[in-house]
């Protein structure tokens, strides 16, 4: 997660029973089973009859369901395999103490030696949830406001009524065995972490606990993640109910979090707490709970409903509320554990089939049939191997639904059909010209396309069509300002160096009329983390390539795979050319230039490794297409070949264009307003590499709003603090030039050699001016056919804003595909490139 901030993701750690198969009674055979099971995904607990698995963490609670299945999935093939059950409840009503064992562990063993019926009893089984919150003050201060509302998170899990052969009564039991530790229950107030800290030191002072790890708050800050950490809840047979869970424990921190930042101190009465999570874990959700808000009692379901209309602007904001409320409805219908535990007792009074029972619900893949149904791995050898943490398609072996049918449709081609279409791809990418030149070289190569399309979930795009208009809106403002008066600098806002240092800063600039719009046409980098979070990596305001071929990739896509031709839900990028088009002509209208203003395309010509897009645009939208020989100025205007030209699409660098004989001229229609000049010159002081740190600060300081998406961490070396802190983690940063493009000069630190990463370190500490440093983002993947499999593949995601009268995010994104093991998409540096599917309307992908 480093470097990104945003949505708040999601982790689990679930504790399962392993018990018998033929007696049902727990057997310490954990050891055995944590053999055959991937070391980082699962580990042994207190007792030797329970195995503990961890989840990824996630932002979409879709994702963390299909990972919490997979774990399943893996610890029940390995435990069939030894003639063992797996069982994920808070309880197991068969045991038999005296064959149990702790686990080979000193740590445990002391804990043995200390508590002694207390640790030989603790034969129970929790699912803790984690939610970020990075700031640990924060932490703990949203852990004692979150306090009163747990009890009902406990009533929704409830899953533990027997206890070594009874019937207890309760629909949870867990919780009353677990308040026998010393410190275990709702946690105090405290002022801060450092508070905190410091009880849970005096704590372990007094010998009652031997280590922080005991710390058995009912909710508290990590010890070892940046998180808040939920640990009342029973393990859950259904893994529908842990997301359940998840959403609202989620929806709970983010709305404390903003309480505790914006809203009146608040403290809570422990002795409530203890008494509502009595009631729940007796009632559970056959009963009465105690209102959180009220403190009076209620019928579970309203008291839980009342909790999610509360928690509406949260989990709208998350995207969550139309699968919270789902799952509440499903959950509240089928009731709890423990009374569907009790129901099975009732049949034969045999506590066998009360084990069955649960048994056969942890393995029941209930998320998996909700969500798409069996995996397609099941048939295509296309991904034999395929293992790729934080991939946007395939989850732990689990196809996401949308991407089920590219997969057959995939499988049914097999290795062979795609190796021959990719032949039929590089001949007509030859016939027409889809071809470019990279710096230095002299031979024409093709763009590479894979031929496996990305959809982007429809919640995702349209979070980025919120988010990215703001940005570039407020970019616009900047680039008026700086060439203006210059208020951000004056205001203390924004450092004068940002500005006056800036490679990108043009004089010239100075002489765009005011009310011009210039940035007509933005290019966003975007990149998707590992747990689904977006963020901007780069700003490109000047000749920002790539919609084009967003286009171009669709038209490529038809020709070579009708059988995935898209349907009606899915955007047509052909829209984005009409929106590019009405864009410029708004452009051309604001400025006065004429009724119906004429635009031209410039490009350096066949030469430019883009010129393929630049003839393709010129032809679709109706452009005159010149290379800057071809201009001249005739009657106060710009011509090309006796044509008027009132807006010109730059797709050249404003040195060639205004550097060259024609340059004054240019620039005095310009400042005349008989020539628009999209982009306008001088945008690239907004986006070089400095000025995007203050980025968040131009959208509050010009537009007064929170930023929508957020940056990556950026260090800059000019800096004294942050220059000595890129120079001590050189390895594990990317380290750019301020003004560079193309992925050219950029150092990725971790897949850096040592000679490498000591020429970077001269070169900062020659021009330290000339450097930024950002933190290495765990990035998505996405597969991508390698002539035999498919296998992942980083990507990005360049989005365009067109600024007219209004700013708009057209239909259309390109996708950048990194070759295997970079990270850097750059064609130039062997990047590819993919069809992107987005959705169109309101309809799903």
């Amino acid at each position: 997660m480093a470097g990104l901030a945003g949505p708040i993701a999601v982790g689990v750690e679930e504790e399962f029973h392993v018990v018998d198969v033929d007696t049902r009674h727990l057997v310490p055979r954990a050891g055995v089973l944590l053999e055959q099971l991937p070391a980082e995904r699962f580990t042994h607990e207190l007792q030797r009859s329970v195995v503990e698995a961890n989840s990824r963490p996630f932002v979409h609670l879709e994702d963390l369901g299909h990972d919490l299945t997979a774990l399943r999935r893996t610890v029940i093939q390995a435990a069939d395999g030894l003639g063992l059950g797996i069982v994920a409840a808070g309880s197991v009503p068969l045991v038999d103490l005296a064959a149990l064992k702790i686990s080979p562990d000193p740590r445990y063993e002391q804990m043995l030696a200390d508590y002694q019926l207390l640790t030989r009893e603790q034969l129970i089984c929790g699912t803790q949830f984690h939610a970020e919150v990075e700031d640990r003050d924060l932490a703990v201060a949203v852990a004692h406001r979150l306090a009163p509302w747990l009890p009902p998170l406990l009533a929704l899990s409830s899953s533990s009524p027997y206890w070594l052969g009874a019937d207890t009564g309760y629909a949870s039991y867990r919780p009353l065995l677990w308040q026998r530790w010393p410190t275990a229950g709702p946690v105090a107030r405290f002022e801060s972490a450092a508070e905190y800290d410091k009880v849970v030191r005096e704590l372990v002072s007094s010998g009652v606990i031997t280590d922080p790890g005991m710390i058995y708050f009912d909710i508290r800050p990590s010890a070892h993640l940046p998180t808040v950490e939920l640990r009342v809840c029973d393990a859950c047979p259904r893994v529908g109910d842990i997301v359940l869970i998840a959403g609202l424990f989620r929806a709970l921190v983010a709305r404390e979090l903003d309480a505790v930042q914006h809203g009146p101190e608040r403290s809570v009465r422990l002795e409530m707490v203890r008494a509502a999570t009595w009631r729940a874990a007796r009632s559970g959700l056959e009963g009465e709970l105690v209102d959180p808000v009220e403190g009076t009692p209620g019928p579970a379901a309203e008291v839980i409903w009342r909790m999610v209309d509360g928690l509406r602007p949260q989990l709208e904001e998350s995207g969550d509320l139309e699968l919270v409320a789902s799952l509440v409805r499903e959950s509240l219908a089928r009731g709890s554990s423990s009374a569907r535990q009790r129901e099975a007792f009732a049949r034969d009074g045999r506590l066998a089939d009360v084990v069955d029972l649960v048994i056969a619900e942890t393995r029941s893949e209930d998320w998996e049939t909700a969500f798409g149904g069996p995996t397609p791995r099941m048939h295509t050898s296309l991904l034999d191997g395929y293992d790729a943490p934080g991939d946007e398609a395939i989850i732990e072996g689990t196809v996401r639904e949308s991407y089920q049918p590219v997969l057959r449709a995939l499988d049914r081609l097999g290795a062979r059909g795609l190796r021959g279409r990719e032949r039929i791809r590089d001949d007509y990418q030859r016939r027409n010209g889809m071809t470019f030149h990279v710096e230095g070289g002299s031979e024409s190569r093709i763009f590479p396309f894979d031929l496996i399309p990305r959809l982007v979930p429809p919640g995702e795009w349209a979070e980025i069509q919120r988010a990215l208009p703001q940005r570039v809106r407020a970019l616009e403002a900047f680039l008026r300002d700086v060439y203006g008066e210059r208020e951000i600098i004056g205001d203390g806002v924004l450092p004068a160096w940002v500005v006056d240092e800036s490679p990108g800063y043009r004089e010239h600039g100075r002489r765009v009329p005011p009310g011009t719009v210039r940035c007509a046409v933005a290019g966003l980098d975007l990149v998707r983390d590992h747990v689904g979070r977006w963020a901007v990596l780069e700003d490109n305001l000047r000749v920002p390539s790539g919609l084009g071929y967003a286009v171009t990739n669709r038209h490529l896509m038809a020709e070579l795979l009708p059988e995935l031709v898209p349907g009606e839900g899915i955007a047509d990028p052909r829209q984005s050319l009409r929106t590019l088009r009405e864009a410029l002509l708004a452009a051309g209208t604001a400025a006065g230039t004429a009724d119906s203003p004429a635009i031209a395309v410039v490009s350096a010509g066949p030469d430019d490794s883009a010129y393929y897009e630049h003839r393709m645009l010129a032809e679709e939208m109706g452009a005159i297409l010149v290379v800057p020989a071809d201009l001249e100025i005739g009657n106060g205007h710009l011509e090309a070949a006796g044509r008027r030209i009132d807006v010109l699409y730059r797709r050249v660098d404003e040195n060639e264009l205004l550097e060259g004989p024609l340059g004054p001229e240019i620039m005095d229609a310009v400042e005349r307003s008989t020539l628009v000049l999209a982009n306008a010159p001088g945008n690239g002081v907004a986006d070089d590499k400095c000025l995007y740190r203050y980025v968040p600060r131009l959208i509050e300081y010009y537009l007064g709003e929170e930023p929508l998406i957020d940056n990556v961490t950026t260090y800059l070396c000019r800096d004294a603090a942050d220059r000595e802190q890129v120079l001590d983690r050189l390895a594990e940063l990317v380290v750019k030039p301020v003004d560079g493009f193309g992925g050219q000069g950029v150092v990725v630190g971790p897949e850096a050699s040592a000679e490498e990463l000591g020429r970077i370190r001269e070169k900062i500490l020659a021009a330290p001016q000339g450097w930024v440093a950002q933190e290495t983002v765990q990035l998505s993947t996405h597969p991508t056919f390698d002539g035999e499999r498919l296998s992942p593949r980083v990507v990005d995601l360049r989005a365009f804003v067109c600024l007219g009268e209004t700013a708009t995010v057209p239909p259309a994104a390109l996708t950048r595909v990194a070759p295997a093991g970079s990270l850097i998409v750059n064609s130039s540096q062997g990047g590819g490139s993919k069809d992107t599917w987005l959705p169109g309307g309101d309809a799903d992908v």
